[in-house]
């Protein structure tokens, strides 16, 4: 590449000061060296370096929005943009209504207008120092994410019927402010379409394994394989050794792939959201009425 602008230096000196015979002979040679289509080196060797200013780009989100939008980060537990764009109506009402927070009405209509993508913008170099101060650590799910093998959607090669894609289905009704919400534990056999939901109080390793052992007794074919996505609620040791002293294969699908549990992902709305919906469900009382 430095070369090929090299010669383009060159050639431009000569063209440019060339007579039109001498223009003639000094385009056909840079056309023969370069291979370029003969207007288009044309209009490479006529061009000339003008250096263009940038206009300085109109600042939409002064410090005073960046110091606002910092204290909702940090009240949010330091979320993403994309979920901190959800929660920022939420973040500034809580504060305003306890007394923690004071918003100027000009900052807070561009807080409540801001982007998900502006705001990870604006959180960048917010979010590279606490970085630096704060190292993440690896968690145990990591680990355990490493020891299972990954099954994509075309290696299931028709398994015979037993082998199961798992997923969970969250009834939070919309923004999660908190965890206490019921989930539908789904599960689909490969061959069959054969499927269970069941409800859980939370999300919860150990739920996961009592519901499994329950549907274990009760299905009316054997439970060979299980098939899951990446949620730390699956990578952990509770479900890998449950399926290591049942006899279980477990595998499970690649990270921010759903087609590699197309099956289970299909009932999860043709079965749970056109049952349920997707209103917030939570305790106990829901939790029965679900399961019956």
């Amino acid at each position: 590449m430095s070369t090929r602008k090299e010669l383009i230096a060159a050639t431009k000196l000569r063209y440019g000061v060339g007579t039109p015979a001498q223009k003639r002979t000094i385009l056909e040679e840079f056309v023969g060296l370069t291979r370029y289509h003969r207007k288009h080196a044309i209009r490479i060797l006529n061009q000339t370096n003008k250096l263009t200013e940038r206009k300085p780009r109109d600042r939409t989100y002064d410090e005073a929005v960046k110091q606002a939008l910092v204290l909702l980060w940090e009240a949010g537990d330091r979320l993403c943009g994309k979920r901190l764009k959800a929660q920022i109506p939420i973040l500034i009402e809580a504060l305003e209504r306890y007394g923690k927070l004071s918003l100027d009405p000009v900052v807070k209509t561009k807080l409540l207008q801001i982007s998900a993508s502006s705001i990870d913008r604006v959180l960048s170099d917010t979010r590279q120092a606490a970085s630096q101060k704060r190292k993440r650590r690896t968690g145990a799910a990591t680990a355990v994410r490493r020891s299972i093998r990954v099954r994509t959607f075309n290696d299931w090669n028709d398994p015979p019927p037993g082998f199961f894609e798992s997923d969970m289905v969250e009834h939070c009704g919309g923004p999660k402010y908190d965890g206490f919400y019921v989930h539908s534990l789904v599960m689909t056999d490969i061959a069959t379409a054969w499927t269970e939901c069941m409800a859980l109080l939370t999300r919860n390793q150990t739920l996961i394994v009592e519901a499994y052992k329950r549907v274990k007794t009760e299905l009316p074919i054997p439970f060979l394989g299980l098939d899951t996505d990446n949620d730390s609620a699956f990578m952990n040791d509770t479900v890998v050794e449950f399926c290591k002293d049942s006899g279980i294969e477990f595998t499970r699908s690649r990270a921010y792939k759903k087609k590699d549990q197309a099956w289970v992902e299909q009932k999860n709305g043709a079965i749970v959201r056109r049952l349920v919906g997707y209103g917030r469900l939570s305790g106990h009382k829901a939790l029965a009425t679900l399961n019956e």
